[in-house]
């Protein structure tokens, strides 16, 4: 499934990313399904170079620049919140709020990762987890109308784990920790890529951070890293990568949105790197703002106002306003944003803040809200714990979701295998006041 090495999956995919940012490709779904089906190879090749020439639909009105300095001029009168107040005290347990946010929202969603709504809350049903208090039983058999669980189900699921499974959602915001313990603020997008390719293997990225992985490997710099026969490079693996740079500039969502853009362009483009922008900006402000709502309000005006995105966000945030109950907004959504695919980074974005919003300062209620919306669960329900966390502070975590964690991570990362969760924060939180000015010990 959305193998790089394979045109059987980057040309279909590509065409659907044409798609989805308005190309003009609908003539070309015929001849791909007859390069498929009879395993054309040279025919495959003929499609991809005609989605090459692939011309945008004359109507299509949004501005969704890649290059820096083009997206900052979209972004249209961006809100920085007051600065960080707080002491150094409060904000280690803001930090470590964060980190146990992400890590138990990454590993309720882990299970039912890419299911649909629908097929969420059958599986929820099955499971008597309505409502929602604790990590997702292993069900077996599986109930009517879930065809399958993701592959770390076994491992994931209540009672199965002794600490915190490892996932991709957590390799990255550990390998942004370790990115400015040794390159600080002057982090460039060429030591990101070094990093890449000496701590985190291949075969633990998946769709674009792989797709540039390989071109790094072929010899490929950014941008071109992100652009070459890489369909997805507007999905949601940059807005996953954005945590940490909230963590270490809180109250500053201006200072994490230069770190996100130094990072998403390695491996996206459009809303892809905005979706980092946006998450970075999001985690920055939760530390300072009195609530999820102005938060979010906040970290949209951080997102090309032309955008895609950035109209997505507007939309969750206008049904919240008009008091629309979360299920009646979600149908709304699902039916506007449902042709995208369920790792793009548009829907899922709008997942996270539904979560948040309809979520009114529960952290359980928060976590069940945004699984429940399908889709990259796992990915989603780890940003919305993350700034459940900021906003809130470790004790307005339950311990039943806690405990179970182990008090440490898995990961991937080189040198960071079963890091204790506090070490984490402790560290993040060194950086944190290094950049408030602040002395730490």
């Amino acid at each position: 499934m959305h193998d790089v090495l394979d045109p059987r999956d980057t040309v279909p995919d590509e065409l659907a990313q044409l798609a989805s940012s308005g190309y003009d490709v609908a003539h070309l779904r015929p001849l791909l399904a007859d390069a498929l089906d009879n395993g054309e190879q040279a025919r495959l090749s003929s499609v991809r170079e005609a989605l090459n020439r692939a011309d945008r639909h004359p109507g299509w009105t949004y501005r969704e620049p890649a290059e820096r300095s083009a997206i900052l001029a979209e972004l249209t009168h961006p809100v920085t919140p007051t600065p960080w107040q707080g002491t150094a005290e409060e904000l280690t347990d803001r930090i470590h709020g964060a980190w146990l946010g992400r890590c138990a929202g990454c590993c309720l969603g882990k299970p039912v990762e890419g299911l649909t709504r629908a097929e969420v809350g059958r599986y929820l049903a099955a499971a008597g987890a309505d409502p929602l208090t604790d990590y997702l039983p292993l069900l077996d058999p599986l109930p009517t109308g879930v065809s399958h669980l993701h592959e770390s189900a076994p491992f994931a699921s209540r009672g199965r784990f002794t600490m915190t499974p490892r996932d991709d959602d957590l390799d990255w915001t550990i390998l942004g920790l370790h990115l400015l313990e040794t390159y600080g603020p002057q982090l460039t997008t060429t030591d990101i890529a070094r990093e890449w390719l000496d701590r985190l293997p291949f075969t633990q990225t998946f769709t674009a951070e792989r797709a540039a992985y390989r071109n790094l490997l072929h010899g490929l710099r950014p941008p071109a890293t992100a652009t070459t026969d890489n369909p997805y490079r507007e999905w949601i693996g940059a807005l996953i990568r954005a945590d940490m740079w909230g963590y270490t500039n809180p109250g500053d969502p201006a200072r994490a949105v230069e770190f996100a853009l130094t990072d998403a362009v390695l491996s996206h483009v459009g809303n892809g790197i905005y979706g980092e922008m946006w998450a970075a900006a999001l985690v920055a402000t939760a530390f300072t703002a009195p609530d999820a709502r102005t938060a979010l309000d906040t970290a949209r005006t951080w997102i090309p106002s032309r955008s895609r995105l950035r109209e997505a966000q507007d939309r969750v945030l206008e049904l919240f306003d008009a008091g629309k109950p979360w299920g009646e907004a979600t149908d709304i959504l699902h039916g506007e944003l449902g042709h995208y695919n369920w790792v793009h980074t548009i829907n899922n974005a709008v997942w996270i803040s539904a979560g948040l919003l309809w979520g009114a300062g529960d952290y359980t209620r928060t976590l069940e809200l945004t699984m429940r919306s399908g889709d990259d669960t796992d990915s989603n329900g780890a940003t919305a714990g993350s700034v459940f966390g900021a906003l809130h502070g470790r004790a307005a975590i339950p311990e039943r979701w806690t405990a179970p964690l182990g008090g440490a991570v898995r990961s991937a990362i080189r040198d960071f295998d079963r890091t204790p969760i506090a070490e984490l924060a402790q560290r993040t939180s060194r950086l944190a006041l290094t950049s408030l000015g602040q002395v730490t010990r």
